[in-house]
C-alpha cells in the first residue's frame, strides 16, 4: 500500500467524475455512492447466477455504502456486524467472496476467516484493516487472507480487488469494461495490472492510481492540482512537489529506456500520450 497520502477515500467531498471516477462521502448515502460507481454489468458466476458476497464491519453506515455499491454491482449481497454474526450468516448465506474488518467487536476477523474456511474452503477473504496496523495485514494473509485494502479507501479498489479475487478462483466472469490502453501501455483494472509492450511493470498503489488518472484521460492536460485532488483527495497548500515526485517515480518505470508517454506541460501540468 501507498507510504504517502491515500487515494480517494470514504469522508471526502463527491466530484463529477473526469473520467477517473468518482470519491463518494460515507454522508452522502448509500444510494449516491452505487449511483456513481456502479458499472450496471455486475459479475456473475459462469451460470449467470450472481455471485454472493458478505461484508462485515461494526461500523453500520460503512457496511451499509459497501452493499449499496455491491449490490449495484448486479450481487448478492448480506451484513454481519460482528464475528459471531458473521459466521451464522456465512455458514447460511454460503458467500463466494468476504469484505471483512479484522478489528469486530466479540472476535477478530481472522478467527471469522478460519471457521467460515472450515466450511467453505474457497471462499475469498479480503480484509479491511487500519492504515497504521501493519500487525493485522502481515497476520491477515500469513493466516490465509486473499488480500487486503486500508482504512480509508477508494470503493473503485473494493470492487477492482473483489472483481480480481474472483476472477483468479475462476468463480466468476468479469465485466468486459477495466482495460485502458494508450500507445503500447495497457492497464487491466480489475487485475490491477500494467503492461508497456507486454512487459509487467510494478507499481506501488499510489503509482497505479496517478496512472490510471492519466490514462483515463489520454491527451489530455490535467493540472497538479487536479491530480491532488483526485489521487491523493487532499489539499496541500501548496506542497505539488508530491506530484512531481510521483510523476518522477512513473516516468523511471514507464518510460525509461523507451519512446516517453509522460510530457510535462510547463506552468501548467502533465499530459499522457504517444510521443511525436
Amino acid at each position: 500500500m501507498p507510504d504517502s497520502p491515500h487515494t480517494s477515500t470514504l469522508n471526502g467531498t463527491a466530484h463529477p467524475d473526469t473520467g477517473g471516477g468518482s470519491r463518494v462521502p460515507a454522508q452522502s448515502g448509500a444510494g449516491a455512492g452505487a449511483a456513481t460507481l456502479g458499472r450496471g454489468a455486475g459479475t456473475q458466476h459462469a451460470d449467470g447466477t450472481p455471485v454472493r458476497v458478505l461484508v462485515v464491519d461494526d461500523e453500520p453506515s460503512l457496511a451499509e455504502l459497501l452493499s449499496s455499491v455491491l449490490r449495484y454491482e448486479g450481487w448478492s449481497v448480506r451484513t454481519a456486524a460482528d464475528g459471531a454474526e458473521a459466521v451464522r450468516t456465512g455458514r447460511e448465506f454460503r458467500p463466494d467472496a468476504v469484505v471483512l474488518d479484522i478489528m469486530l467487536p466479540d472476535f477478530d476477523g481472522i478467527e471469522v476467516m478460519r471457521r467460515l474456511r472450515a466450511e467453505l474452503p474457497d471462499v475469498c477473504v479480503l480484509f479491511l484493516t487500519a492504515r497504521d496496523a501493519v500487525e493485522d495485514r502481515v497476520a491477515g494473509l500469513t493466516a490465509g487472507g486473499d488480500d487486503y485494502v486500508t482504512k480509508p479507501f477508494s470503493l473503485e479498489e473494493v470492487l477492482a480487488r473483489l472483481r480480481g479475487l474472483l476472477r483468479r478462483a475462476n468463480l466468476a466472469k468479469a465485466s468486459s469494461e477495466g482495460s485502458l490502453a494508450v500507445a503500447d501501455l495497457t492497464m487491466d483494472e480489475d487485475a490491477r495490472e500494467v503492461r508497456r509492450a507486454g512487459e509487467l511493470i510494478d507499481l506501488t498503489a499510489t503509482e497505479f492510481e496517478l496512472l490510471r488518472f492519466l490514462m483515463r484521460n489520454p491527451r489530455r492536460v490535467l493540472s497538479k492540482a487536479q491530480i491532488l485532488d483526485r489521487v491523493w483527495n487532499y489539499d496541500f497548500g501548496g506542497q505539488a512537489h508530491v506530484v512531481e515526485l510521483y510523476i518522477s517515480y512513473l516516468r523511471k518505470k514507464i518510460d525509461a529506456g523507451r519512446d516517453p508517454l509522460i510530457h510535462t506541460v510547463r506552468g501548467v501540468g502533465y499530459v499522457l500520450k504517444p510521443a511525436g
